[in-house]
């Protein structure tokens, strides 16, 4: 019996795998790459994507290759209908886009990273942004600033692997011009960066908070850094306007 529960274990684990690969791939994977991207041997792959395929959660297509099935779009319909937080951030979200043209994110933290939940696109062909559910180092935006705006100075350094402090430019991060900073963004209510994941971006964000002050989620922009400096200012008060608005479902 003990035997039996570690095997169903392991089959879990390789089941949360491969769904992780297929989505940091984010189109259809070969066999032969999904086995090498899991690590697991090829007969339990082919046994779990089998087994996946006829409960719908997996597709394969005319190649062979694996990719998320009709059922996992089902079970991602029904959390975003029931999670009032993401269902109206994506109405407010669609509006936005609308009203400004700006493509706008729906951020939360996952573990010692943050990652977009919700991303509404801009018709522009030019667009900055990040891809839904990968996982981005906190140091980087200032979406991840407001996020620890109400953590404590130790808690915040025991959170931040010491990688993360070297930003995508080179640069290393000082730590206490990093918590100068959160704290500064929780004082001003938003917080807006520049150059930091990219060299030509600004990154503007305003926390969503619980009842009890705590910040659970970001709503932000990721715009040019030549944006004209009124421009800025009225997209930050849209952000703004609408963090407080998603505050109260919270």
């Amino acid at each position: 019996m003990p035997d039996e529960k570690v095997s169903r274990a392991r089959g879990v684990d390789r089941v949360i795998d491969i769904f992780r690969q297929l989505h940091i791939a984010g189109r259809p994977m070969a066999m032969r790459d999904l086995i090498e991207a899991t690590g697991a041997p090829r007969s339990s792959v082919y046994d779990l994507v089998n087994l996946l395929g006829e409960a719908g959660l997996v597709e394969l297509d005319a190649e062979g290759a694996v990719f998320f099935g009709r059922e996992m779009h089902y079970y991602g319909a029904d959390y975003m209908a029931h999670n009032d937080l993401i269902r109206r951030s994506h109405q407010l979200m669609v509006e936005i886009v609308a009203r400004h043209g700006e493509t706008v994110q729906l951020c939360m933290l996952e573990g010692n990273k943050y990652t977009v939940v919700l991303s509404e696109s801009s018709a522009r062909p030019f667009k900055i942004t990040s891809d839904i559910g990968v996982r981005v180092p906190i140091t980087w935006t200032a979406t991840g600033r407001l996020l620890l705006s109400n953590w404590s100075d130790s808690d915040i350094l025991k959170l931040i692997p010491e990688e993360d402090y070297q930003l995508a430019n080179g640069k290393t991060l000082d730590k206490q011009t990093f918590l100068n900073e959160i704290h500064y963004a929780g004082h001003l209510g938003y917080c807006l960066t520049e150059g930091l994941s990219e060299s030509f971006t600004c990154c503007m964000a305003a926390p969503i908070r619980s009842r009890g002050g705590q910040a659970v989620a970001a709503i932000c922009f990721m715009v040019s850094r030549d944006t004209p400096e009124d421009r800025r200012q009225m997209l930050l008060k849209e952000l703004i306007d609408a963090g407080h608005k998603l505050s109260d479902l919270t």
